[in-house]
């Protein structure tokens, strides 16, 4: 328990904190790119197939490649779903929100660490690591989102919130960078050109380079904490109790429930795009890794200017008005996706994918920070909630998408499904928009 004497004062908008804070993404976001879009996918599937044979032996059950990877994901983020309230809580409690976002950071960065050792006669120890590397990601970025709030002034944070996903995405094509070269001429630095040793060298620079980069956030953030009086009292008692306030609040709340439903549907589809691109492009539509691992370094190439841009068109539109508009974007993607059968199709939709991607995230995220109320101090619990929609969007969206495709052996079945969870995301923002029209004149 954090006493009085350690309480730390926050001045919102100090630089040296925000670059810190922004650093994280330029840390972290290499897990997101590397581990989860670009090279991992791609080599998962090389390593789990043969031939035309795309069954895979994990602990003993036949499963398809790809239902298992989705499966696994999953996984991942319904355990930090249910895990991520209850250490929000804790650390919104104990003030030691930092402390968490450290061990979780850990936990990710040596699991990808892992996947260096993956290969065909470690099935097991690849998606279980993989699957490590995606707790930590996902835990970390509860207490990093919750940070937003703290740091920032309101008319700041959508500002801020789009530095973040801008740097992010810079950090991430800049390794990736390093290990397409790595992987496209492996003889320059002295590899087989067969060898799948500069694919799992790349796993091993995202544990390197996701550790050291986050010594810089780390070594920024507050150790903060509100002046809450200590009692005798267990901290769990307590994490549950506030945990039990802010879900009363937003239940009270139309504005912040119906946020968040159209956010868990968005989320359904945008999260379940972004892990399923690469894996959709090699098995449905034979794309190569020369093609695909370029086409999502254009994403994130993209996707900077594309949460500039939205953050641009939500000044002068609004926040729920610049949201919408990449709903409606994100759909008209799907369905034509539904319909892609080569490499320049494949292309053009990842384009408007990374314009709209970056945006969404952005908006979203400092949406729903300037919907906390002023009053509270408990921002890592307000935020719990918000990441855990997150999660179980996710969850939901990578099940249903694994299991559209294990029921009808295709996986653009899947992919069209997913416009549904956008339609629903656009249903919920109108009416919080109608709504907020309503009460505004």
């Amino acid at each position: 328990m954090i006493k009085r004497k350690e309480v730390q004062t926050i001045i919102k908008g100090d630089k040296r904190i925000v670059n810190g804070w922004v650093m994280y993404d330029w840390a972290n976001s290499v897990y997101q790119l590397t581990i989860a879009s670009a090279i991992f996918p791609i080599y998962y599937n090389t390593v789990t197939r043969s031939g035309n044979n795309f069954m895979v032996s994990f602990f003993g059950h036949q499963v398809i490649n790809t239902v298992l990877y989705s499966w696994a994901i999953a996984v991942a983020y319904l355990l930090v779903a249910i895990g991520s309230p209850l250490f929000s809580s804790m650390a919104d409690y104990s003030g030691r929100r930092k402390g968490f976002m450290r061990a979780f950071t850990l936990i990710g960065a040596i699991a990808c660490g892992a996947l260096f050792f993956f290969d065909r006669n470690h099935i097991e120890l690849g998606v279980v690591a993989f699957c490590l590397g995606t707790l930590g990601y996902g835990g970390s970025i509860v207490f990093y989102n919750s940070f937003l709030p703290v740091i920032a002034e309101p008319e700041d944070q959508d500002r801020i919130s789009a530095r973040g996903y801008s740097m992010g995405y810079l950090g991430g094509v800049i390794l990736l960078l390093f290990n397409l070269l790595m992987i496209m001429k492996p003889t320059l630095f002295g590899i087989e050109p067969e060898s799948s040793l500069p694919a799992r060298i790349s796993f091993l620079s995202v544990c390197i380079w996701w550790i050291g980069f986050s010594q810089i956030t780390f070594s920024r953030l507050p150790k903060y904490t509100f002046r809450k009086r200590i009692k005798r009292e267990s901290v769990l008692t307590n994490g549950y109790k506030e945990l039990r306030l802010v879900f009363n609040y937003i239940r009270k709340s139309f504005k912040m429930s119906m946020f968040l439903t159209g956010f868990f549907f968005l989320m359904m589809g945008l999260l379940t795009t972004m892990f399923m691109a690469a894996t959709y492009g090699e098995k449905e539509i034979g794309l190569k890794e020369d093609v695909l691992i370029p086409t999502i370094l254009g994403i994130q190439l993209v996707a900077m200017g594309g949460a500039w841009g939205f953050a641009r068109i939500s000044e002068k539109l609004g926040n729920l008005t610049a949201l919408m508009i990449s709903i409606v974007t994100w759909t008209f993607v799907c369905i034509g996706a539904y319909y892609i059968t080569d490499a320049l199709g494949f292309i053009i939709a990842a384009l408007v994918i990374g314009i709209v991607m970056g945006g969404s995230q952005s908006l979203a995220r400092s949406t729903y920070s300037k919907m906390l109320p002023s009053e509270s101090t408990d921002h890592t619990s307000f935020f719990s909630f918000y990441d855990v929609m997150e999660k179980l969007a996710t969850v939901a969206g990578t099940f249903s998408f694994g299991a559209i495709e294990a029921i009808t052996g295709s996986m653009r079945n899947s992919v069209l499904a997913i416009c549904i969870f956008f339609i629903l995301s656009l249903i919920c923002m109108l009416i919080l928009f109608s709504r907020m029209k309503m009460e505004a004149k």
